[in-house]
């Protein structure tokens, strides 16, 4: 399949600059046989006794830095992987590259000490302070970049899921941005339990395919984990007869990249896995997710999850019933095809 496939036109009056007032008040698509339109806080009306939530708890730092070249010249740094509690990878926007050995002083005079550099990104080591907590004193929520304004305090709460719980991140796992304390007690009510695994979310997410033939296409690497207690979780599940609904595309490559040898195990490390159209699923029966960008690896996921006829389908009726898109934008349900 060729990139242009996945391209499709996009009124910008339709990307989501802001969230919505409350968490469930975003609009919700629903496809299986038929398009129902409905909202958030209806979930439940679309789940089963039975089926399991997998969340992804990854916590977005305020990854984004700003400070100046021993020239003077500005910088901005976006932290894109915590390597300890000193040394990370970042990215860096500056007028000329920065060279191994020079440094890059901050806001609250932190310096940066420019480690190496290798595919674009530089290791560097922080002085002072851990990263965490220069992050917490002079770091700025990374907004995607087209969201077209600067962080706001509001962001510091909304760009985050209430459950998120390990630092690592650099953009939100944003099917979860509609679920709040209320929704997911209600649904355990409801016999409609979660789980969580842990996927740190990259910048690289936002970064479009660049190849024209997809297959050749390269992920970008990120870390993630999964214990035992839901791997048992999902094999109790799918025992009873429930399906495994995948909150997000980062909670899917989770299951999947844990799947990858036929058998769901828990594990910790590295996954660039890439799921396009022909890609058999183990795992995952059903998924949530939010409007993705056009020619983005998240819209080949979808597209090998419910169908490429289908994806396009769907995004159609979405732009022409004006839904959000993108980070802040809706949700939709979808159910995995199964007769490809």
């Amino acid at each position: 399949m060729q990139l242009s496939d996945f391209d499709f036109d996009l009124p910008q009056s339709l990307i989501a600059q802001y969230p919505s007032s409350k968490r469930t008040e975003s609009r919700l698509l629903v496809r299986s046989d038929k398009f129902i339109d409905s909202h958030f806080s209806q979930l439940s009306s679309f789940l089963r006794p039975n089926d399991l939530l997998i969340l992804n708890d990854t916590k977005v730092i305020a990854a984004r830095l700003f400070g100046f070249k021993e020239s003077g010249g500005k910088v901005e740094v976006l932290v894109e992987r915590l390597i300890d509690d000193i040394s990370a990878l970042v990215m860096i926007k500056s007028s000329r590259s920065p060279k191994p050995g020079s440094f890059i002083t901050l806001e609250n005079n932190t310096r940066l000490e420019i480690v190496d550099k290798h595919d674009g990104m530089y290791r560097v080591n922080f002085e002072g302070d851990t990263i965490l907590k220069t992050l917490d004193q002079i770091g700025h929520i990374p907004l995607p970049p087209y969201i077209e304004r600067g962080d706001s305090e509001e962001d510091t709460k909304r760009y985050q899921t209430v459950y998120a719980k390990n630092d690592g991140a650099v953009a939100a796992p944003t099917a979860g941005l509609h679920f709040d304390e209320e929704l997911l007690t209600n649904l355990k009510k409801e016999g409609i339990d979660h789980a969580f695994v842990t996927l740190h979310v990259g910048a690289g997410t936002f970064q479009p395919v660049k190849v024209d033939d997809i297959e050749t296409h390269k992920m970008h690497s990120e870390q993630f984990e999964i214990d035992q207690i839901t791997v048992d979780k999902i094999i109790h599940t799918k025992k009873k007869g429930g399906r495994i609904i995948a909150v997000g595309t980062t909670a899917v490559r989770t299951l999947e990249s844990a799947s990858q040898g036929g058998e769901l195990k828990s594990q910790k490390g590295d996954t660039d896995i890439f799921i396009y159209p022909g890609f058999r699923f183990q795992t995952v029966d059903a998924m949530i997710t939010n409007f993705h960008l056009p020619k983005s690896s998240l819209l080949m996921l979808v597209s090998a999850f419910i169908g490429f006829e289908e994806m396009h389908q769907t995004y159609r009726y979405a732009i022409d019933k004006e839904y959000r898109f993108f980070s802040y934008g809706d949700a939709m349900l979808l159910e995995k095809k199964l007769d490809f």
